[in-house]
């Protein structure tokens, strides 16, 4: 496949906002592609690269060498010449890079240059974001989409899927299972403000912790950790790995979380147990484990049975104190009763969990949701706008977007400086550099990819922003670098805790 043909498919796809032209596009784009290049396809039109990272970007590039005057380009000459620039190590490194990047540029006409180095610069912005080229793959294939969803969650790799689909449709689809070693993506939750919303019937309630999201994957004495983002932090949390392997397990997949607890029992503020994930636990104490939810346990698959039965093996192998505490009722009171016991111990709020899902991985549904009295969200930094004052050397401002799940773009929903200490306005002021894609030397627009998390006061209507509503009195919680753009609330959510759809 040419890459002007990939180009061309990312041009229209840029200039649509409609979700289901994007998913065509791409589509007949993939039907097109050879068998080794369906992979590059996905990978470059999601704006990724295979190797991730070959240490150069387009600033390394200085002024661009003279386009050609005709396609000639390939896909898999792309790729093999990103391969060689991360092959290139040691001293002049950087000026060796610089001369491959050259060299393949001047191969491209001025189209392919501009896809190239906005791909390197992670600057795409055509709203190919997964849940699109999922869509994408499974029209290409005349698959469901609920198995590309499926195999794309257990595999960790849209690109391995979408050749597994092409080449072997549905069939090839269902060889994908759960594998003790390889991370699954978490089932996530929605939102609601209220118990007395939430409950409908007889539901499992745990407490919600506000700590980090660990998957552990057992086999045998080997004992590994990932966290929500599928990253290994096994030698971090050494603790934890001989707790689990302490249990005698064959082979199990496990779902919970790890905070830091007090003597009391009481947590520690999220930022003490973020910082005893990021490097090995010292002495300060170590991490705690609750888990809350089995994939697989000793040969056998649990994804697809019933929350009730998930638990109950769950219940078999582990004992109770490294389990989330939890009930089934359907009573309003008795669930009350169990939220304000998980507030006075210094808990966010509670997860109600229907006993009738199967786990969604990395997927929200109605199967989980979350009640928390603070109103909080998950939103994206869309741009963020110069300090004044004493802030004037920082970038301060942030422009607040929840995700669209029907364009694969976000809706703006606020603004807020609120609730930056210094050294957060010192770390934001680095990564939205780094992030930078326009600038008008007052307000900075950023790549739509760094999660923020913010509480408000409540919703408003608003004509000022396209999505009808606005936050009242929005503050920074913590910034979110364990979760995707994809992670974040859509403004379906928004509107549903507004109560009201936008008028």
């Amino acid at each position: 496949m040419l890459l002007a043909d990939l180009v061309a498919a990312w041009q229209a796809v840029a200039g649509t906002s409609s979700r289901r032209e994007k998913a065509d596009l791409i589509a007949a784009l993939l039907r097109g592609a050879g068998p080794g290049e369906a992979a590059l396809v996905v990978h470059y039109l999601a704006g990724e690269l295979p190797q991730r990272q070959i240490g150069i970007g387009p600033a390394a590039l200085g002024e661009r060498p003279p386009a050609a005057a005709s396609p000639a380009l390939g896909v898999g000459r792309i790729d093999a010449v990103f391969g060689e620039i991360g092959a290139v190590s040691g001293p002049g490194s950087v000026a060796g890079k610089r001369r491959l990047l050259r060299a393949l540029l001047a191969e491209a006409t001025a189209p392919e240059q501009e896809f190239l180095i906005r791909l390197l610069a992670g600057d795409l912005r055509q709203g190919a974001l997964e849940g699109v080229m999922a869509e994408s793959v499974a029209k290409a294939a005349g698959v469901p989409l609920a198995l590309v969803r499926r195999a794309a969650m257990l595999s960790g790799s849209l690109s391995a899927v979408a050749v597994a689909a092409l080449s072997g449709g549905a069939e090839a689809l269902s060889r994908f299972a759960p594998r003790v070693g390889r991370p699954v993506r978490p089932m996530l939750a929605v939102s609601s403000p209220s118990l007395e919303e939430a409950l409908k019937g007889e539901t499992a309630v745990e407490w919600k912790m506000d700590g980090i999201r660990a998957q552990l994957h057992v086999e045998g004495e080997e004992v590994r950790v990932f966290t929500r983002t599928l990253e290994e932090i096994t030698s971090r949390v050494p603790e934890v790995v001989e707790t689990v392997r302490g249990l005698g397990l064959r082979s199990a997949i496990l779902d919970g979380e790890l905070i830091a607890l007090r003597e009391d029992g009481r947590p520690h503020p999220f930022q003490v147990t973020s910082a005893r994930t990021a490097t090995r636990s010292g002495a300060g104490g170590g991490l705690s484990l609750f888990a809350f939810d089995v994939l697989h346990l000793d040969g056998a698959d649990l994804l697809d049975e019933p929350g009730a039965v998930r638990n109950e093996a769950l219940a078999r192998a582990l004992p109770e104190p490294l389990r989330m505490p939890r009930i089934v009722t359907s009573d309003l009171g008795e669930a009350e009763a169990f939220l304000a016991d998980a507030l006075a111990r210094g808990h966010e709020g509670v997860l109600l969990k229907s006993l009738d899902s199967p786990y969604t991985a990395g997927r929200r549904g109605a199967g989980w949701i979350k009640v928390k009295p603070r109103h909080t969200l998950d939103l994206v930094v869309l741009a963020v706008e110069r300090g004044s004052g004493r802030r004037r050397e920082w970038l301060s401002n942030l422009h607040l977007g929840a995700r669209d799940p029907r364009t694969g773009g976000f809706v703006m929903l606020g603004k807020t400086f609120k609730g930056l200490t210094d050294r957060v306005l010192r770390w934001q002021t680095e990564r939205f550099t780094e992030l930078k894609t326009a600038d008008d030397g007052w307000t900075v627009t950023v790549r739509p990819v760094q999660v923020v998390e913010v509480a408000f006061d409540g919703l408003q209507r608003s004509p000022r922003y396209p999505g009808g509503l606005a936050l009242r009195f929005a503050r920074v919680l913590r910034y979110r670098s364990d979760k995707t753009a994809e992670e974040a609330d859509t403004i379906d959510t928004v509107r549903a805790l507004a109560g009201f759809e936008p008028g």
